[in-house]
């Protein structure tokens, strides 16, 4: 009884702890051509979902030595990263929704995140999850941003499966969320939302490398978990279901059910 006891209290403490970052990808005015927040700290087993505020973008993971490519085509890589497909806000906003794409970080290494839609990548676009310029200081998002503008094009490819796409309500906002948050509508297994990798012209780029959110590459307090080359760079794990914010919640129950079966 007593060991019943206990797991039952772990696992609702398990239940509550996972925290949601929030990250809306593009939007109106300043915010056009930008993650906001683009520097965020995520630890071990945090989800971090990506909110498409305006126009047609998409989400891809890449290494810091090939900006504006996918981790499966930087040299030595043994990983694909992750890729959500292009996400056309306008067929989400007319049922009221936005669409969303959602990863479980699996490591402190540093995850570089960019956008595949025409040169919106080469303008800027870009982020970085768990930067650590104390392990490398050569490796922050100015320095994949500046290299990122030399680059001729970008692709686009990845596995969509590393992730979940799904919708939200547009007011859930950015920033850091606890899974008070609620998601709506079905999980997708998969996680594309897009077919093929056209290009849409809706999006104009722009030329500046401004970071968005008040957040700056470099000033970050990292822990000191070392960048990697392609060939160690982290990568996602699937999560389970589109209502990712609830994902603690429901595991949660699922472990309080087993626990209250061992009673």
């Amino acid at each position: 009884m007593h060991f019943a006891t206990s797991t039952l209290l772990a696992l609702a403490g398990m239940a509550s702890a996972q925290t949601v970052h929030v990250v809306s990808v593009s939007g109106e005015g300043d915010w056009k051509l930008k993650f906001s927040p683009d520097n965020i700290k995520a630890p071990v087993g945090d989800m971090v979902q990506f909110q498409f505020r305006a126009g047609n973008h998409s989400v891809v993971q890449s290494s810091f030595d090939s900006p504006c490519a996918p981790m499966a085509q930087a040299a030595g890589s043994n990983s694909t990263g992750f890729y959500s497909g292009y996400m056309d806000v306008a067929a989400s906003e007319a049922m009221g929704m936005i669409p969303t794409y959602t990863v479980m970080v699996q490591d402190e290494k540093p995850m570089w995140v960019y956008c595949s839609q025409g040169k919106h990548c080469q303008a800027g676009m870009s982020m970085v999850i768990n930067e650590n310029p104390t392990a490398n200081a050569s490796r922050t998002l100015d320095a994949y941003r500046q290299a990122a503008s030399a680059v001729p094009a970008s692709s686009a490819g990845g596995d969509t499966s590393a992730g979940d796409a799904g919708t939200t309500t547009p007011d859930t906002g950015a920033g850091g969320s606890t899974g008070g948050d609620s998601t709506s509508g079905g999980s997708t297994s998969g996680g594309s939302t897009s077919g093929g990798d056209s290009t849409s012209g809706g999006d104009s780029t722009s030329g500046d490398d401004s970071t968005s959110g008040g957040s700056t590459s470099g000033g970050s307090t990292a822990t000191p978990a070392g960048d990697t080359d392609a060939s160690t760079s982290s990568s996602p794990v699937q999560v389970a279901g589109a209502s990712s914010v609830a994902v603690s919640s429901s595991m949660g129950l699922i472990g309080l059910a087993a626990a209250f079966f061992l009673l």
